[in-house]
């Protein structure tokens, strides 16, 4: 209790004037002492609003831009203590954080706690403003992908949070981001959730499935082995298998991520050899 009214009087005392400044200067030492300070502020609730009014969140994406890797690490994560903050979402994201912030999810382990952090703020960031936030997202080279490895690798808040991400741009316009979703992959991952994940997680996957197993195309038009009937399969077992078929669902499970593996690689291999083409 003591430390957040510290934290409180620190700022009423004109410490975000000098903290803002230091974040400028070209001095990388005062920049990482200044957004380790503006972390240890953005914890305080009443802080936020008046850290947003001071100007802070351009400069602490700059800093996460340009930053120090340390400096980049303390920007994310106090941008996430300020994005809690509903009515501090619109500032953040006009400040077009989408793209230093997968670049610093794309460098760090996916199963840290400011991996977690990244994968909670573009959650947020998406399911606060879905077009401008997945249209920044879809643009950086290798972005969702860097939030489907996120749902394979990360922490289980990570994972979470991941899935949340997808779910939201898929709910809100699946024509066009069905398909982005489903060629990075993103398959075996989700199967693990319904299984393995929080409560919410797997709820939030088993969502995904069904919006990822929807499509216009009649089901006779597809061969057997397509990521659309894999999916299809998935989810008719999660809604059907009861206890004494476990095992059996364990088995095919298994088999469909290895066909949705398949899938990935021959869409990579794919991707790279009209790469080498267009050099």
């Amino acid at each position: 209790m003591q430390e957040a009214v510290n934290k409180i009087k620190i700022v009423d005392a004109g410490a975000l004037t000098p903290l803002c400044d230091f974040l400028q200067l070209p001095d990388s030492i005062l920049q990482e002492y200044a957004a380790a300070s503006l972390l240890t502020l953005s914890a305080s609730t009443p802080n936020k609003t008046t850290i947003c009014s001071a100007g802070a969140i351009p400069l602490l994406i700059t800093a996460l831009t340009c930053g120090t890797p340390q400096a980049r690490i303390d920007a994310a994560s106090a941008l996430f203590n300020l994005s809690t903050l509903p009515e501090n979402l619109s500032p953040i994201l006009n400040s077009h954080p989408i793209h230093p912030i997968i670049t610093l999810l794309k460098s760090i382990n996916k199963s840290s706690k400011t991996a977690e952090k990244c994968c909670a703020l573009i959650e947020s960031l998406l399911c606060f403003h879905l077009s401008t936030a997945a249209a920044a997202l879809t643009s950086v080279e290798g972005g969702v992908l860097a939030v489907v490895e996120a749902l394979e690798d990360g922490s289980v808040a990570s994972k979470e949070h991941a899935v949340g991400a997808l779910l939201a741009m898929c709910q809100t316009d699946r024509s066009r981001y069905r398909e982005v979703i489903l060629n990075e992959g993103a398959i075996p991952g989700l199967l693990e959730l319904t299984v393995q994940g929080t409560p919410a997680a797997q709820e939030k996957a088993r969502n995904l499935l069904k919006l990822l197993r929807e499509s216009p195309r009649p089901r006779t038009a597809l061969q057997a082995d397509t990521l659309e009937n894999v999916v299809c399969g998935i989810v008719s077992m999660i809604e059907s298998v009861d206890q004494t078929g476990v095992a059996m669902a364990k088995k095919m499970m298994a088999e469909m991520v290895q066909v949705s593996m398949e899938q990935s690689l021959r869409h990579l291999q794919q991707r790279a050899f009209f790469a080498r083409s267009d050099l």
